[in-house]
């Protein structure tokens, strides 16, 4: 095994909101060794963030974990790769001025600060812009005049900005750029009226930047998006173990890798990822009759206008319950893990009552712009009469981590009769069998594949777009490389919608619905 020849591998690495991962594939796309780093982010001065030195702490620490899983399992060094891709949670605001220095801490996702100016975008664009789209962070930023747009001169997403760090070339994928400023996937750009729209408004305000200037340029999946540099080598491994040299194809969100990772980029195909937050990705075969708030409109990473349904929370609250469970099972002497643990609480969800037996959950951790709210807190309510046990509330809270994605992805399915034969299910919510898998097919009464893969997820989403970067053919898109190459001859479980557990979600959506102004005073009441 001395002799393996990395430069046919790729590595994918990913920051996600609570886990740095890197995924090193071989040749046929099979995981080689992974790393992983967890971190969180914090609240500070009014905003969802996460310093630069933990990025780069984070990064280096999951690459050391997989350089060191590579020599125990080949018996040789990791010192060079064929191809590498970065990829990160989607969107936000990381300004930089002329000399590359931050100017305010990274804004993420999580944020609901930008209303105002999401508002006046999707009306000005007659195009829906989301609270984290990077440009309604600018624009929020332009209306309470803040002092470092005098010295703005670029921004970036989280994954631009390491792709940019270890290669020099300020890009970025389509997809994740359409989160940043709404593209046109026709022309592979920014989209042109829009742009002159926002450029006005810079007049407006006495900046003399322009938008398509502060952002990065758009690059389709397979592009060339430069090389590692002796620089970027030495930030993911300072050992210098690991030469420079890597193909690098262009950088990602969590959005687009999921797309990638489930084989769902073409159209009629879509995803659903679900860990610390959930959201649906939908490819389109025609646009939407209006804009819808609840509906996010971005592209596949080579262009296919995508629906996308995001929620700022999914499993915080599901994990926080398990952490509890452990705790308890730690207090009694029982030699489990936290592993097992969760496999317990799934299992358990499966035995309880359709409709919960009563018991209502909110897993909002921030605000959520779905449901109108600005500010969330976990809540479990009941009635006296309610029935609560452990099933109950374990599927209580399997329901309350999809619960607001059914809002939106009804939007799609019956209001705009958008065709959907199957979703792919991927992400930390998946990685138990079964449960999750069936409850999710019958909330949104559509089937749902999870593949062996699925806790893999993004990162290894992001490796096959490296792996794509390095091996396509002349004229190969990444769908055909997706078909005829990655998934041939990969396996999947669907799990169809069950009638009981249909009607059960739908009763535990009627009272869902009827507390949210609950929740809405609650979050206020415990505002801090």
């Amino acid at each position: 095994m001395a002799n393996t020849n990395f430069d046919e591998f790729s590595l994918g690495i990913e920051l996600g909101s609570t886990r740095i991962k890197a995924v090193l594939i071989d040749s046929a796309h099979n995981v080689a060794a992974t790393g992983a780093h967890d971190w969180e982010n914090r609240f500070e001065d009014g905003y969802w963030t996460y310093s630069l030195d933990a990025v780069w702490t984070g990064i280096q620490d999951a690459v050391a974990q997989l350089m060191n899983a590579v020599l125990e399992k080949y018996g040789s060094p990791l010192t060079t790769v064929g191809a590498i891709g970065i990829s990160a949670m989607m969107h936000g605001y990381l300004p930089f001025d002329q000399e590359h220095h931050q100017l305010v801490p990274f804004r993420t996702w999580r944020n609901t600060t930008t209303a105002k100016a999401a508002e006046e975008l999707s009306q000005l664009f007659c195009f829906n812009i989301p609270q984290r789209f990077s440009s309604a962070h600018l624009y929020q930023a332009m209306l309470n005049q803040e002092p470092h747009l005098s010295s703005l001169a670029s921004i970036n997403t989280l994954a631009g900005y390491v792709h940019e760090s270890l290669t020099g070339m300020r890009v970025l994928g389509i997809g994740e750029a359409s989160g940043m400023f709404p593209v046109d996937g026709t022309i592979c750009d920014y989209d042109a009226h829009m742009v002159e729209q926002f450029d006005h408004l810079l007049d407006q305000y006495n900046m003399p930047q322009r938008i398509k200037t502060l952002l990065p340029k758009v690059c389709k999946a397979g592009e060339d998006a430069g090389i590692l540099t002796p620089a970027g080598a030495h930030l993911l491994d300072p050992t210098g173990a690991l030469q420079p040299g890597a193909l690098m194809c262009p950088p990602e969100g969590d959005a687009g890798t999921g797309m990638v990772a489930t084989n769902s980029i073409k159209a009629g195909t879509g995803n659903v990822s679900a860990g610390t937050s959930i959201f649906a990705m939908v490819v389109l075969s025609q646009p939407l009759s209006k804009p819808y708030p609840e509906i996010d409109m971005v592209t596949t990473p080579e262009g296919l206008p995508t629906a996308m349904v995001h929620c700022n929370t999914c499993s915080s609250d599901l994990d926080a319950w398990v952490r509890v469970l452990h705790e308890i099972a730690q207090a009694c002497g029982a030699q489990l893990t936290k592993g097992q643990c969760y496999d317990l609480f799934y299992e358990n969800a499966l035995k309880g009552d359709p409709d919960c037996g009563g018991l209502v959950n909110f897993n909002y951790y921030a605000g959520e712009p779905v449901t109108g709210l600005l500010d969330g807190c976990p809540m479990l309510l009941r009635r006296a009469d309610a029935s609560l046990t452990l099933p109950n509330l374990a599927r209580a809270q399997l329901y309350s981590t999809m619960a607001t994605l059914k809002l939106g992805m009804d939007l799609l399915l019956e209001s705009e009769s958008v065709p959907l034969h199957s979703l792919m299910g991927h992400g930390g919510l998946f990685k138990t069998p079964v449960a999750s898998q069936r409850i999710m097919a019958s909330a949104l009464n559509v089937p749902v594949m999870v593949q062996k893969t699925a806790g893999e997820g993004g990162p290894w989403g992001m490796a096959i777009l490296a792996a794509y970067r390095k091996n396509r053919k002349d004229g190969q898109s990444l769908a055909d490389y997706l078909d005829h190459v990655v998934f041939k001859n990969l396996e999947c479980t669907v799990c169809e919608p069950n009638q009981s557990d249909r009607e059960g979600f739908v009763a535990f959506m009627e009272r869902y619905t009827a507390c949210l102004p609950a929740e809405k005073a609650a979050a206020e009441a415990l505002k801090q």
